[in-house]
């Protein structure tokens, strides 16, 4: 995705089958931002005009990609499509590869703008403050982002769909709490976000309070490591394990795509091979990693995981299912337990429920913003049970002082059981109070 304009050439009739095909593959060779639609879908569906959305991840960079978010929009509009469109709309949608850099970002924001879309859905960015800033210019909202910046929880014009890596982490601290871990050791990358972590899972551990030995030791490390020895060294000094043993010892790591390279230098460190509990957060431990390092034989087998949604094998993921099933087209990017791929398909059940509401108004930005501000209906947006009901409006959303724009304060709690992410507990586990109190303990 380079920003640019994409051309529309004009063809003579004659050679139209030509002239489409040179079209495709100039629009792959330029990198500009495709439309999609489902085969046979017409440019304008019952009469009402098309709705054109974005959905923007990182691919093929060095650091974290998300392919599975664009490709699971694309398999999302093919579906309503087959069915007639979003509540009598054809929906088109844009992707952009935002590269994993502020630049990339921020072109994909104006490539937003440039496009006229009424939204960017289901998106995956680092870079809220280049991203943000020329959307809320030109009042776009942003809908359904992964939750990795403040800016998704502090601009008016974000619509959150989870409560972001801070509900992860808080919940992790809740989880290992339960498990009676009476010394944990955090490990997690060194940056800014990173430096929110240690207070957030200490919180979380003194909510559980099950006699914890005060704070959680802080292990920095570095994000794009390809061995962790030393940070492993750090974590076992830390727990006392010569002294104490492994009996309440327990490890959360929590370095995206290198949580796995860290797990496995900590593994070559331990030369009993067990004892010491490990937990994570979902992203940084998903079930492609728990199948790709050897299932009920791996190393993540009985650790515990903690997620947004309900496990993967919920029924509450049907329909999801069902939809890749029929409408990916064997694309193996969109994986069904990616919490990527899921937060985009809740993303654009969200507008989904959006424009429906809208009846016969015109699909806007203002107007979805309208909407999505008066509380998008008497109780809030219903996602089948993968969240709580969902309102942005501030008389009704749950919110907190430092995440005022946390709409789902709700976290999942699960486990590898026989090589499988499973649910540890059924239901949701509140971390709002959790929040608040890392808040008030962080500012006396």
């Amino acid at each position: 995705m380079t920003g640019r304009t994409c051309p529309t050439p004009r063809f003579p009739r004659t050679s139209l089958t030509v002239a489409a095909a040179a079209l495709c593959a100039s629009l792959l060779l330029t990198g500009c931002a495709t439309l999609t639609g489902s085969a046979g879908a017409s440019g304008e569906s019952g009469g009402k005009a098309p709705v054109t959305v974005m959905t923007w991840a990182p691919e093929s960079t060095s650091a974290t990609n998300m392919p599975g978010m664009p490709a699971m929009a694309k398999t999302y509009a093919r579906w309503v499509n087959a069915r007639g469109g979003v509540g009598g709309h054809e929906l088109r949608v844009l992707t952009c590869n935002e590269r994993n850099d502020t630049v990339s970002a921020a072109r994909c924001a104006r490539r937003a703008a440039a496009g006229n879309v009424v939204a960017v859905v289901g998106s995956y960015s680092q870079h809220g403050r280049a991203f943000m800033s020329p959307l809320e210019a030109e009042g776009i909202p942003y809908i359904g982002g992964y939750g990795v910046t403040d800016e998704e929880f502090s601009s008016p014009l974000s619509y959150p769909v989870n409560g972001g890596n801070a509900t992860l982490i808080a919940g992790s601290g809740r989880q290992l709490a339960a498990h009676r871990c009476e010394r944990v050791t955090l490990v997690r990358p060194d940056t800014i976000g990173g430096d929110r972590m240690p207070s957030l899972i200490s919180a979380g551990l003194a909510e559980g309070s099950a006699g914890t030995e005060g704070a959680a030791a802080d292990v920095r490390a570095p994000e794009d490591a390809s061995e962790y020895t030393r940070q492993g060294e750090r974590a076992l000094d830390l727990l006392d394990i010569d002294e104490r043993g492994t009996d309440g010892a327990c490890v959360t790591a929590a370095l995206g795509e290198r949580t796995d390279a860290f797990f496995d230098s900590f593994r070559r460190l331990r030369e009993d091979g067990d004892g010491i509990r490990l937990a994570s957060v979902l992203g940084s431990v998903q079930q492609s990693l728990v199948d790709r390092t050897g299932g009920a034989g791996g190393p993540f087998e009985g650790a515990d995981v903690t997620g947004w949604y309900p496990a993967a094998d919920d029924p509450a993921w049907d329909r999801m299912r069902a939809v890749v099933r029929e409408h990916a087209f064997g694309d193996n990017r969109v994986d069904v337990t990616d919490p990527g791929a899921q937060t985009t398909w809740i993303a654009y059940t969200v507008l989904h429920r959006l424009i429906d509401s809208l009846g016969r108004e015109a699909v806007t930005a203002r107007s979805l913003r309208r909407a999505l501000d008066s509380g998008a209906g008497a109780d809030g947006i219903d996602t089948g049970g993968l969240t709580p009901r969902l309102s942005w409006n501030s008389s009704d959303h749950p919110g907190t002082t430092e995440f005022p724009r946390i709409a789902n304060t709700m976290v999942s709690f699960q486990r590898v059981r026989e090589g499988r992410l499973v649910a540890a507990r059924d239901g949701f586990v509140d971390v709002g109070p959790t929040l608040e109190r890392r808040r008030s303990t962080t500012t006396d």
